[in-house]
This record gives C-alpha cells, sequence and structure tokens, in this order.
C-alpha cells in the first residue's frame, strides 16, 4: 500500500506519519494492513496543492493508493481578507487533488471543518445537515467538499473542529503558555463545540481509508463545551494556577464571526467503522501528560 498525505508539517498530517511509522494510536494499534506501507509526505515547499499541473504530474509519478489532504489555510481571519489564497488552498487545491486521485482510480480524504455550518443550531449538526458557511474560511472549505465530491468518485469528507495536536500552533498550547505568564485570563463562554485529538481523528482516517464507505463523515471529540471549559480543563490538568474567566463573545469581539454552537455528531462513524472517537476530557487529558512541559 502506497500513502500521499499532503500538508504533513501540520498537526493532523504530523499524526498520520507518526501513527503509520509506529503502528498505534492513543486509542490503539492501527490495522495490520498498513505494516510496510510506503508514506509520502508533502508539504508547500515539494508540493503546491493549488498548482494542477505539479499536482497531476506528482500524483501520476507516485501513484498512491490513497490519498489523505491535510493541507488547507486555516486562518480565520485572513481568510477573509486572502480571498484568493483562500480559494486556492481550501477549494481548488482539493479539486485538483481529486481529479488526479479520479485519473489514477485512489481513495482520496479530505479533511473539512465545523464552520461549513451556520453556527446558530442548538443541537449538535449531523452529515445530512444542509451547510450554510458565514465566513470565508467556512465558505472556501464548503466549495472545496463540492469540488471533491464531484471529481472523485472514491472520496470521503470528514469534518473536524477544535483541533489540537503535538505539533504546531493550536489553543490548549496558547492556553498553557498564558496559565505560566498570567494570574488570570478571559475566555469566551457562549461558544460551544467538540475538542478534537489530532492523533484521535489521524487513526480513524485510516480505519475509513481501508473501506469503500465513501462519503461525508463528522469526526470530533465526543461531548462538547465552551472555550471557557475547554480552558479550565485544561490550566487544571495542565497544573497552571492561572484563573480563568468567563466573558461573552460581545465582551470580547474577533475580527471574524466564530460559530455560536458548531457541535458535530460522528453520525456516519457510528453507521460504518464505528465510532471509537474518545471524551474530549479524556483525550485532553493524555495529551496534556504526553506533552509535558514541551509547547513550543
Amino acid at each position: 500500500m502506497k500513502l500521499l498525505i499532503t500538508g504533513s508539517y501540520g498537526q493532523l498530517g504530523n499524526e498520520l506519519l507518526t501513527i503509520l511509522k509506529t503502528g498505534r494510536a492513543e486509542i490503539g494499534p492501527i490495522d495490520p494492513a498498513y505494516q510496510g506501507a510506503e508514506v509520502i509526505g508533502v508539504d508547500m515547499d515539494t508540493l503546491d496543492i493549488a498548482d494542477p499541473d505539479a499536482v497531476q504530474a506528482f500524483v501520476e509519478k507516485e501513484h498512491p493508493d490513497v490519498i489523505i489532504n491535510c493541507a488547507a489555510m486555516t486562518n480565520v481571519d485572513g481568510c477573509e481578507t486572502m480571498h484568493v489564497a483562500a480559494m486556492k488552498a481550501n477549494a481548488f487545491g482539493p479539486r485538483y487533488l481529486a481529479m488526479a486521485a479520479e485519473q489514477i482510480d485512489a481513495k482520496l480524504i479530505h479533511v473539512s471543518t465545523d464552520y461549513v455550518f451556520a453556527g446558530d443550531g442548538t443541537t449538535p449538526y449531523c452529515e445530512w445537515d444542509t451547510p450554510a458557511p458565514n465566513t470565508v474560511y467556512g465558505k472556501s472549505k464548503w466549495l472545496g467538499e463540492q469540488y471533491v465530491r464531484n471529481a472523485c468518485k472514491k472520496s470521503f469528507i470528514v469534518r473536524t473542529s477544535w483541533l489540537y495536536g503535538y505539533v504546531g500552533k493550536n489553543f490548549v498550547k496558547t492556553m498553557l503558555k498564558l496559565g505560566s505568564e498570567k494570574e488570570q485570563i478571559t475566555v469566551v463562554s457562549d461558544q460551544r463545540g467538540n475538542p478534537t485529538s489530532a492523533n484521535d481523528l489521524a487513526y480513524h482516517l485510516l480505519k475509513l481509508a481501508l473501506t469503500e464507505h465513501y462519503g461525508v463523515y463528522h469526526c470530533t471529540g465526543e461531548g462538547e463545551c465552551s472555550w471557557y471549559d475547554f480552558a479550565c480543563r485544561i490550566m487544571e490538568k495542565g497544573g497552571k494556577a492561572c484563573r480563568v474567566n468567563p466573558c461573552t463573545s460581545a465582551e470580547y469581539p474577533s475580527k471574524t464571526p466564530r460559530p455560536a454552537y458548531s457541535s458535530l455528531r460522528n453520525l456516519a462513524l457510528e453507521s460504518t467503522v464505528g465510532n471509537e472517537m474518545r471524551d474530549w476530557k479524556e483525550a485532553l487529558d493524555m495529551y496534556l501528560a504526553n506533552l509535558g512541559g514541551n509547547v513550543q
């Protein structure tokens, strides 16, 4: 088996490479089918997915059985002003990968986001709910989903949210850093979603890749919380004395509106390969234990 992983320097790409190398995730061992698999990791310095000619040539040359696209422009505020960059990374890049995958009859797993929904719900969004993004980031990711679905018949679209991993920047590391520097911080308490371990997500992507259950999936940590709840757990389990104060989104406005409610239900996983995603608190606690003092 041969796998191509784009965005390999990022949180999710790194977890995939590590899990495939070691043969196990924090949830448990991965399928023996991956033993001896050839894994190619690429990022912007080796393959620009927004370059259609480069993508086609690379995929034709390497001829992977599975492509997992972790590449994206995830800077929500940046997308609001850099429309062309957002479109290239989040819509046309996935389209070119899907077209190339279709040409060689490869499977494509494309990672998407909770931002494709309006974020004004009150119960977890299921895969059958209609996307209605209201940010450039969400709109570009939604268009990317449609391009992938239309261009590649062997495609999986996997939406996730509030992702954190062992490399790069994320909310958990930011909170730990602030917890070491400040006596108290303020975090919004009226935005709810699902913290998700990149390690758990990677494990499930590899489960899906061995199947032919193509379609749309949600894959997030089990249970929901607010950013305030998330921050409190990080401080408590990270051993930080910093006090976390709640506030409303109106009291702490951002350049780009964040979803008030973007919790997802992993219904398609439950219905196919099985939902083994851990409770967000359990996954976070293990992450913090493994991370130690490394917040760089």
